[in-house]
């Protein structure tokens, strides 16, 4: 029987884009929020990031995890965004590491290029080709998380 990988395909950000496939094989995909209450500590988000992500390994018997790797953040919000996102960078690789999941990180060109044949297209062409392909993604976050998916699975042997 030739079976996919358990892949865990992740865009991460406070609006965390996921997929994997699920039971039957078929993508499983969608959008995780870890925002911070007024009446919450910081380590709130990680805390249930962490908590989201034993229990994704749990539900898809992961084989490994991908990740969108970024390296550039504009200071557009004085750096705030590369705080975040090498805050849940950390949390995913120490979780991985933990639990002796393989992980890698790749970058956004080489999901773009995969997705659209260009490295440096925009969200929208990422989104309308994954649409092509046949999946229906609410927001960019879901069509990189399925573009991943899709570049992960040939990736991985």
């Amino acid at each position: 029987m030739n079976c996919k990988p358990r892949i865990l395909a992740l865009d991460l950000m406070t609006a965390l884009g996921w997929a994997v496939r699920a039971d039957d094989w078929t993508p499983a995909y969608g959008t995780e929020t870890f925002k911070v209450h007024a009446s919450e500590g910081a380590g709130m988000r990680w805390l249930r990031f962490r908590n989201w992500l034993k229990r994704m390994r749990d539900e898809t018997q992961l084989n490994a995890v991908y990740y969108e790797e970024c390296v550039g953040f504009p200071p557009k919000n004085k750096g705030q965004d590369a705080r975040v996102y090498h805050s849940f960078s950390s949390n995913l690789t120490a979780f991985c590491e933990e639990r002796i999941i393989p992980y890698t990180g790749v970058g956004v060109g080489t999901i773009k290029k995969f997705a659209t044949g260009k490295g440096n297209s925009p969200k929208s062409a990422v989104i309308e080709a994954v649409k092509r392909l046949g999946y229906h993604p609410a927001d960019s976050n879901q069509a990189d998380a399925l573009a991943l998916l899709l570049y992960a699975e040939q990736d991985f042997e």
